[in-house]
């Protein structure tokens, strides 16, 4: 036998002894590799009775959505998937109807009219029941796989709130130049008046306890609610104290218009209208 095959067969042994359930898994590579290699790559324990709450807002997405809900699943986290059709046009409901009826984690809402981005997230948090909840777009730009290093900061008692940032050093497909462009330059000027010092307030990836984001008086329909959930978490608590937040490095997949992307210029100047309606006023 080749010392490859051997480190091969090495290999399947190991993980061929790891348990089904995830918290034996945790333990046993814990054991294995020590509890800070572990921390470092995402493999933790989570509390027990833990749950996420997923927020997919839905529109137009019969390309991505099935496959997109694949995804989420597979990623070994307690969860409930809150997904919220803001009155698709497209063969989206009827995918709707299949996935509700194929998990058993799955709840579906509809808006009685196309509402906006805003619109639907605040219907899903209404709904949610998990420890933390999570915003997930339901296209491909973002991967849940990445979803265990978001949670972590809050499950480890560091923060409230974590944001994902497309840049501060991951993967992310080359696109367009003057969207990045604003989405920094939207950032500096959020960065302003809530003395934040994120890299992307623009960025889906948003993850809360619950408490906060049921906590909050939201009223952005369409893509209005990245500025205006930053500025208001960015604020003091009625007993004086801050939301603890964190900002997590994330890749990003971004798809062309052609592919589907929806926000325009439109939704630049009504994130600028945003930046200071709420940091000026709830």
């Amino acid at each position: 036998m080749t010392e490859s095959n051997t480190q091969e067969t090495g290999l399947t042994q190991i993980l061929d002894r790891l348990p089904a359930d995830r918290e034996a898994r945790v333990a046993f590579l814990h054991k294995l590799l020590g509890e800070g290699p572990c921390r470092q790559i995402g493999i933790f324990p989570l509390p027990a009775g833990f749950k996420l709450s997923v927020v997919i807002p839905v529109y137009n997405e019969e390309r991505w959505l099935a496959e997109l809900v694949r995804r989420v699943q597979v990623v070994p986290i307690p969860k409930e998937l809150i997904l919220i059709n803001d009155q698709s046009t497209d063969g989206t409901p009827a995918i709707l109807k299949q996935l509700e009826e194929r998990y058993d984690n799955v709840r579906v809402f509809h808006q009685p009219k196309n509402m906006g981005k805003g619109a639907a997230l605040r219907e899903g948090f209404k709904h949610c029941t998990g420890d933390l909840v999570i915003v997930q777009d339901a296209d491909w730009e973002y991967d849940p796989a990445e979803f265990p290093k978001l949670i972590q900061p809050i499950v480890e008692n560091r923060a409230d709130v974590v944001i994902g940032s497309r840049f501060i050093g991951e993967q992310h497909r080359v696109l367009y130049y003057w969207h990045s462009v604003a989405n920094k330059g939207l950032t500096l000027l959020s960065n302003m008046f809530t003395n934040l010092n994120l890299t992307d307030m623009e960025t889906c990836y948003k993850v809360f306890r619950r408490e906060v984001i049921q906590s909050l008086n939201l009223k952005s329909d369409r893509f209005g609610f990245e500025p205006e959930v930053t500025a208001k978490i960015a604020k003091k608590k009625a007993d004086g104290s801050r939301w603890r937040i964190y900002e997590v490095p994330i890749s990003y997949s971004g798809r062309t218009y052609e592919e589907g992307k929806k926000i325009g210029l439109k939704d630049a100047f009504q994130a600028l209208w945003c930046i200071v309606r709420y940091w000026a006023a709830d």
